[in-house]
């Protein structure tokens, strides 16, 4: 399904950069240059898409997003300058809507930017008649994709963030890397787990990135392991582990492998008078999830919709239970993470 998106995304972006410059081919000052020149008037007619190009310093991606939302605004200021003109009876000067298009992009993804770059603390408190558990301090945070908006120096400013929490646990709920993540970042980024200060550790699943979908990556899923485990993380692949002898962590493989065990049979046997912390990168197993006595899941994965309507459209094909946010089910707390960074995009506009 995320290849036809992307593919339905690129073809729409060819398409965008030919509506865009027949629209800026409108402008006065286009429309000047023409009458000596119909070859200049064309070029320049063309300069706001060829800027989009500069997005390529991020990837291919971040320039088809940004050409779409250009088309969109476009699109969108025409229709809301028609409805006016007729309602108003007064013809709404050209430039006009095309400099309004071009303002309200700029800053709507500028927006995009900065919640992409900047990481905002959510706190959640889950209530339990377990007293095992009262008090419990957990952090969770997912979705790195090392290298994106953060590398390894800046991975290792947030982690000073965590250990102000004074956490009990941090759980890491999958996607720590990426495919394009280096081997110099992923090194960097687990060493700076290892200046985590907590009670009972830190926890790890893998997310569908993290063992590469790809071969050009210059580690594997393997070596990623291995730093993990050298600077402290306990990593977890369908296992339960008791803490301390207060509450259990489960962490599940994540659905993309195909042979994990089921919700069911991971809590089989676990103490139910104890609580029961579940970590689920993929945030869609809620109804098996919901059964069990697990008391907590955590997820990421979405990145919160990352570009908005991605969330909703997740929703409504039934990709994702939930998007971001905490819902109970069944006396069963599922949280989301909107996650510290995001897959392939420097810009966040589904959510901070």
């Amino acid at each position: 399904m995320w290849g036809f998106i992307i593919a339905a995304l690129i073809s729409a972006a060819l398409a965008g950069a030919v509506y865009l410059t027949f629209r800026f081919h409108r402008f006065s000052v286009v429309r000047s240059i023409e009458k000596k020149s119909r070859v200049l008037a064309w070029l320049v007619s063309a300069i706001p898409v060829a800027l989009c190009a500069v997005f390529f310093v991020y990837n291919v991606f971040t320039v088809v997003v940004v050409l779409v939302h250009l088309v969109l605004f476009s699109l969108l200021t025409d229709l809301v300058t028609f409805l006016v003109s007729k309602i108003s009876k007064k013809e709404i000067v050209y430039d006009v809507k095309g400099l309004v298009a071009l303002g309200l992009t700029a800053v709507y993804l500028t927006v995009g930017f900065f919640c992409a770059y900047h990481i905002f603390r959510t706190e959640y408190t889950v209530s339990t008649d377990k007293a095992s558990a009262d008090g419990l301090r957990i952090v969770l945070f997912a979705d790195s994709h090392i290298g994106v908006t953060l590398d390894g120096a800046r991975l290792a400013e947030q982690v000073e963030r965590m250990n102000g929490e004074k956490p009990d646990a941090v759980v890491i709920a999958g996607d720590y890397v990426d495919d394009d993540t280096t081997r110099e970042d992923m090194i960097a980024a687990c060493e700076a787990l290892g200046k985590l200060r907590t009670t009972y550790g830190v926890y790890y699943v893998y997310g569908n990135h993290d063992k590469g979908y790809f071969r050009y990556r210059n580690f594997t899923g393997q070596e990623l392991r291995n730093e993990l485990q050298k600077n402290g993380v306990t990593v977890m692949e369908d296992d339960s582990l008791l803490i301390d002898g207060r509450f259990y962590i489960v962490g599940r493989k994540d659905r993309s492998v195909g042979d994990r065990k089921t919700a069911e049979e991971l809590t089989a046997g676990l103490d139910p008078s104890k609580f029961i912390l579940m970590i689920d990168h993929q945030p869609n197993d809620y109804e098996n999830e919901a059964k069990t006595a697990a008391d907590l899941v955590l997820s990421g994965h979405t990145h919160g919709g990352h570009i908005f309507p991605a969330g909703l459209i997740g929703e409504w094909f039934g990709i994702n239970d939930r998007t971001y946010g905490a819902e109970t089910r069944c006396g069963t707390t599922f949280i989301v993470t909107s996650g510290i960074s995001g897959w392939a995009l420097p810009i966040k506009t589904g959510t901070a």
